[in-house]
């Protein structure tokens, strides 16, 4: 049996002579370890590699280059920013013979944190936040961007306000007349009564995109996630308890929010402190079967 196997890619010219963008493998299972608290590794996650062929000759790339490239890469203890330039330009400096200028990675992963819940000390659970990590080389210019994903709760102010009403006017109709009521005639009605009408409310979710730069110690993933919760104060929640569930009532109470009202939350409480700032809010209403969205970028002025 012959040892010498044929190399079509190296050894055919292509016979349509295009420009091609990108060339590479994608959805590839790889584990990868990440310095986040309270997140513990290694993280499964999807990636995609891809480097440019601008040759317009050159019939393929060598893609079994790049999967051992990033193979490599989950022998590391932790990946940070400068990990993902220097892996990107390997792949550019592994296919010269392609002419390569460009180098693209993009990683889907979700972090699992570990979350208490919110008056039982006891009870804790794990939550998911989808992450996209994408790294661009081109012509020696790199840039990484990263998206999270945050579930939480909204309840719309104006449902809230139109509830309100009709509470209201339950009471009047039923106290038409000034009886002398007490603390504990009112306690008792509302405690029968304060129902008459309820907020709609529902799971929503934003998606917070930053640019970070190679020379940053780590992605910051949970540290955004964090402050994005805090922001909004209605994240979704994990294990419960009827304490938990209604210290959540409350939080929903106290944080009544329109999608306008959420995705100005967060570029307001951000701006400034993360790169090419980009929030994309999403209410998935319970009202009607379409979704409201808003969308935010760049520094927030604040004008009135």
């Amino acid at each position: 049996m012959s040892t010498d196997l044929p190399d079509v890619a190296s050894n055919e010219a292509s016979q349509i002579r295009v420009p091609l963008e990108w060339v590479g493998m994608s959805r590839i299972d790889i584990p990868i370890h990440l310095p986040e608290r309270n997140c513990p590794g290694p993280i499964h996650m999807v990636a995609d590699a891809q480097v440019n062929l601008p040759s317009v000759t050159v019939k393929g790339i060598h893609m079994s280059r790049l999967y051992q490239m990033l193979d490599e890469m989950s022998q590391r203890e932790a990946m940070i920013p400068v990990h993902l330039r220097n892996l990107l330009e390997r792949m550019v400096e592994s296919h010269q013979d392609c002419y390569t200028d460009g180098a693209r990675v993009v990683l889907n992963f979700s972090l699992l944190a570990r979350r208490p819940a919110l008056r039982s000390p006891e009870l804790a659970g794990w939550k998911a936040y989808p992450v996209q990590l994408e790294a661009i080389l081109h012509q020696g210019s790199f840039s990484l961007r990263a998206s999270v994903q945050v579930e939480y709760s909204s309840t719309c102010p104006c449902s809230a306000a139109l509830s309100r009403q009709l509470v209201a006017d339950g009471f009047r109709e039923d106290f038409r007349e000034n009886t002398g009521l007490t603390r504990a005639d009112v306690a008792t009605w509302l405690e029968q009564n304060a129902t008459l009408a309820t907020p709609h409310s529902q799971r929503s979710e934003v998606r917070i995109s930053i640019d970070i730069p190679d020379s940053a110690g780590s992605f910051g993933l949970m540290a955004l996630i964090d402050q994005v919760e805090k922001v909004l104060a209605t994240p979704v929640q994990t294990a419960v308890k009827r304490a938990d569930e209604q210290a959540f009532a409350r939080l929903n109470g106290q944080n009544l929010m329109y999608v306008e009202d959420a995705a100005r939350r967060i570029q307001s409480a951000l701006s400034g402190n993360y790169g090419n700032l980009q929030t994309h809010v999403r209410h998935l209403e319970s009202l009607h079967s379409h979704d409201a969205v808003a969308s935010a970028s760049g520094d927030f002025q604040g004008v009135a």
